[in-house]
C-alpha cells in the first residue's frame, strides 16, 4: 500500500471548514468558494485533488464538519505563460534569495498558480519546502528571500515582523524639487475600491517610508526607499502621494485598466536585504542583480 499523499509536496491549499448547515463538504466548498462552479468541485474530488488532513483523497459526498481541516489544488485552466525569467542569488541549506522579475507573481493567487516564483523554484530546485519570508508585489522586480528549511524557518520569519530586518528599494519617478530630501512619509493605509488598491485616509498611521534621492535626470529622478512597516502598495502610495508617482504604475496615482506591457515595467525594484543571521549572528547581505533603467 502507498503512504498517503504529502499535500506539501505540491503546494496545496488549506481551508478549515467555517460553520454552516450544508450536508456535504461539497456543498460547503461550493458556498465558500463562489468563484468555483459545482462542476469544476466534482471534477477535483473526482480526480483526487481534495484531501482529507492526513492527504487523504475524499468523495464529494463526505459529510460536512464543521473545522474540519481539508486540502485542495489550486489549478487555472489554460495557464497563460509569463515570458520572463527569475535567478537564484543565494542558496544554502535554509536560504534561497532570488531575484523576481518584474509581472511574475510570488506566489499562487487568482489567474496564476504554475507562473509565479514559488511554483517555478520549486520545480527547479526539487524542494517542496520552499516557503517566501515576505513578498513584493507582481508588478515590482527584485529580492525574494524563501525559506528552505521548515526547521530554522520560524526563526528567519520573525525577522520581518520584529523589523530586523533592513529593506532597500529603487524606484524612478517624476522629479520633486520642491522637497526636502530626505524626508519621511507616515500615512494610515487601507484597502479601497477596487479590493486591490490602497488609499491613504486620516487617522492613526500605520505605515512609513523614509525616501532620499540617489540620482538626478532632468524630469526624472531615482529614489532610496526604505519601508519601515510592510503594507501592501506602500511605496507605490507613498510616492504618488508625494506627488511622484512610480513610473508605469497601472494602479497609482491613477488606476489603468491595461493589460501587462513587458515593455513598460513598473520602475520599483527590491534592491537589498540586510540583516543578522539569527542561527549564528553573522552579518548577511544581499544585493540585487537588477537595474532599473531611465
Amino acid at each position: 500500500m502507498s503512504a498517503p499523499f504529502d499535500p506539501a509536496h505540491q503546494q496545496a491549499s488549506t481551508v478549515c471548514l467555517p460553520p454552516g448547515e450544508w450536508k456535504t463538504v461539497l456543498d460547503c466548498l461550493c458556498e465558500h468558494f463562489k468563484a468555483i462552479d459545482r462542476e469544476q468541485w466534482l471534477d477535483r474530488f473526482a480526480r483526487g485533488r481534495v484531501l482529507d488532513a492526513e492527504g487523504r483523497a475524499i468523495g464529494a459526498d463526505l459529510p460536512y464538519r464543521r473545522g474540519m481541516r481539508l486540502h485542495y489544488f489550486r489549478e487555472v485552466a489554460n495557464e497563460k505563460p509569463i515570458p520572463v525569467h527569475e535567478s537564484i542569488v543565494h542558496m544554502d541549506e535554509h536560504l534561497v534569495i532570488a531575484d523576481k522579475p518584474h509581472f511574475l507573481p510570488v506566489t499562487p493567487t487568482g489567474e496564476y498558480v504554475e507562473q509565479t516564483l514559488l511554483r517555478r523554484l520549486i520545480r527547479r530546485l526539487g524542494n517542496p519546502h520552499l516557503v517566501p519570508l515576505h513578498r513584493i508585489d507582481r508588478h515590482t522586480a527584485g529580492l525574494v528571500m524563501f525559506s528552505a528549511n521548515p526547521e530554522t524557518r520560524s526563526a528567519y520569519q520573525r525577522l520581518f515582523p520584529e523589523r530586523r530586518i533592513d529593506k532597500q528599494y529603487q524606484a524612478i519617478a517624476a522629479a520633486l524639487p520642491e522637497l526636502a530630501f530626505p524626508l519621511v512619509r507616515r500615512s494610515r493605509l487601507v484597502h479601497g475600491e477596487p479590493f486591490f488598491r490602497m488609499h491613504e485616509v486620516p487617522g492613526a498611521e500605520n505605515s512609513e517610508t523614509l525616501a532620499h534621492v540617489i540620482e538626478k535626470n532632468g524630469d526624472c529622478w531615482r529614489y532610496g526607499l526604505s519601508p519601515v512597516t510592510g503594507k501592501t502598495h506602500q511605496l507605490r502610495v507613498h510616492m504618488a502621494a508625494l506627488g511622484a508617482g512610480i513610473c508605469n504604475d497601472p494602479f497609482y496615482p491613477q488606476l489603468q485598466a491595461v493589460e501587462d506591457d513587458y515593455q513598460r515595467p513598473l520602475k520599483l525594484l527590491a534592491q537589498s536585504l540586510r540583516f543578522a543571521d539569527p542561527l549564528d549572528g553573522s552579518e548577511r547581505c544581499f544585493e540585487t542583480r537588477l537595474a532599473l533603467d531611465w
